[in-house]
């Protein structure tokens, strides 16, 4: 592990560190464009020049490795003077259009003009090149050539990353510019990456384009929840609403980057749809309760059950979209207070999604919690059986849409056998139709709690916003109705029902939420698939 010095500070680090990595440790900033550490070095920008000692010339420090005895100067006036150079340089042609260019706020050439140049062009306006504007160049990313600097991370994560090679560099000299090969599309599952990646205003989302200015936006971490990959991501947010999902870096799950669908899944958690408040059935239509009248109504439901037909004729059905607090006060619920049935399910389309990479074709974020906080309980299809039969008066469902695996012949005989469905969801479904009851829950953005991932790994997510309306996080309300059936103490927050989930479960023996960190921690215990 070599040692050096860089501006006067002495740090160690691992060899095969480059010199911007070093810095890093040290809290110093080497301004850089070309460089991104999931990709190949280029070395094209020249913006991460420094001066070593003993070395004639300034080098760059993106593929300069770290050296034992190395001296490191990042901010004397030889590297300034280089760094102003080169910004006047990538100005030349630049446009004059950060008023409207929609990466104001994340571009690098603002924020380091800024910080290492601040001097007048020396070249008029009516001389820069022309280059085109706003080309559509895929479903999700438009192209401003004019903005571009040629720092070939683009082309470079196209290549490396996915593979499908859609964008080059074409032209020379001034007139060079990044573009699709001929009869191409930037058409592929993980386009987004690529407006993520451009340090400039060149490649932006079009489903994010002049719908806020990034400056006014909150950045919550998270999970993306469209697979069980469990991606790192950071919810950008403001006054309530979600307004994108964006790749955190996680080296045990995602790297850099995320799919176009997990990308685009906000939407899914607001706008249409949205259970707001909870009902019960009132003839063929829905009266509005207050929760205390809801749990009332719930309460009395499972306790006419068990005092008429005992606790075989209450069950309950838990999809893998639940998170591990929900599925455990879930599960005390209708197996220690009422002594009822249970069962997970986790389905996911025959046909979905999936390649080698990041996409998985189980569409749950939970599947591997599920399996193990729920060990023992009976399959779906077998519970569905029994309710057919008539054998069941009460079924609650959790995050349980019905009607994709099973049908809606099936479900509207489950809504005409059991005597009360209660349903606890985010959104009106086919299954909700056929409920008595609905109590509206948060969705992942709008609660706190945790998920494994297909490799075990133990993730959390984090509220971003508040739930709307009357929402409840689903932790909150189950804590509750356990309290009104039996009497059982609320947990305060989601830490305290993960804390019991801790005792409880030896695959969560170690862990806490302050372990789980912002990287999440693997399980001691694997779930294995059943």
């Amino acid at each position: 592990m070599p040692t050096l010095q860089i501006d006067g500070q002495t740090v160690t680090v691992e060899d095969g560190l480059n010199l911007i990595q070093a810095a890093e440790r040290l809290g110093i900033e080497i301004p850089h464009y070309c460089y991104h550490p999931g990709l190949s070095i280029a070395g094209n920008c020249r913006m991460c020049l420094i001066e070593i000692e003993k070395s004639p010339k300034l080098q760059i420090a993106c593929n300069t490795r770290v050296g034992e005895g190395m001296v490191v100067h990042t901010q004397n006036a030889r590297v300034k003077h280089a760094r102003a150079a080169v910004l006047e340089f990538l100005l030349i042609n630049h446009p004059i259009d950060c008023p409207i260019c929609d990466q104001a706020g994340e571009c690098k050439l603002q924020d380091y003009y800024m910080d290492y140049d601040r001097q007048e062009s020396r070249f008029a306006l009516e001389d820069k090149v022309r280059k085109h504007k706003a080309r559509d160049i895929g479903p999700l990313i438009m192209l401003d050539q004019e903005r571009c600097i040629l720092c070939t991370r683009c082309t470079r994560f196209l290549d490396e990353v996915t593979g499908t090679g859609e964008l080059g560099v074409f032209q020379r000299g001034d007139h060079c510019s990044i573009d699709l090969f001929p009869e191409r599309r930037l058409d592929n599952h993980y386009s987004g990456n690529v407006a993520d990646i451009c340090p400039v205003g060149a490649l932006t989302n079009k489903d994010f384009r002049f719908r806020a200015r990034v400056w006014y936006l909150d950045h919550t971490p998270s999970i993306c929840t469209s697979c069980a990959t469990g991606c790192n991501i950071d919810i950008h947010h403001r006054r309530g609403e979600v307004f994108r999902f964006r790749p955190r870096h996680n080296p045990e799950v995602n790297q850099y980057w995320m799919c176009d669908e997990g990308r685009l899944s906000y939407k899914r958690v607001q706008g249409e749809g949205r259970l707001l408040q909870p009902v019960v059935r009132d003839g063929a239509g829905w009266a509005v309760r207050g929760w205390p009248e809801a749990r009332t109504e719930v309460v009395s439901k499972l306790r006419d059950a068990l005092a008429t037909h005992g606790a075989g004729a209450i069950a309950g059905i838990v999809s893998a979209h639940a998170t591990n607090e929900e599925i455990f006060l879930f599960e005390r619920l209708l197996r220690d207070a009422v002594g009822g049935s249970l069962s997970g399910l986790a389905w996911s389309p025959p046909d979905a999604l999936s390649d080698t990479f990041l996409i998985d074709a189980d569409k749950n974020p939970n599947a591997a919690g599920l399996r193990l906080l729920t060990s023992g309980a009976q399959s779906v299809e077998d519970l569905v059986q029994q309710a057919r039969d008539g054998a069941l008066r009460v079924l609650l469902l959790l995050r349980a849409d019905l009607e994709p695996p099973f049908g809606s012949a099936i479900l509207d005989a489950l809504g005409e056998e059991i005597g009360c469905v209660v349903v606890l969801d985010t959104h009106f479904s086919s299954t909700a139709e056929i409920a008595d009851v609905l109590l509206p829950i948060a969705t992942f953005a709008e609660s706190d709690g945790t998920f494994v991932n297909r490799a075990n790994r133990v993730q959390r997510v984090r509220q971003a916003i508040a739930p709307p309306a009357q929402v409840r996080a689903g932790w909150q309300v189950l804590s509750e109705l356990l309290a009104d059936v039996q009497g059982f103490s609320v947990p305060v927050d989601a830490s305290a029902v993960f804390t019991e989930i801790a005792a409880a479960h030896t695959g969560f023996r170690h862990l806490s939420y302050a372990r789980l960190g912002e990287q999440g921690s693997p399980l001691d215990q694997p779930a294995t698939a059943t």
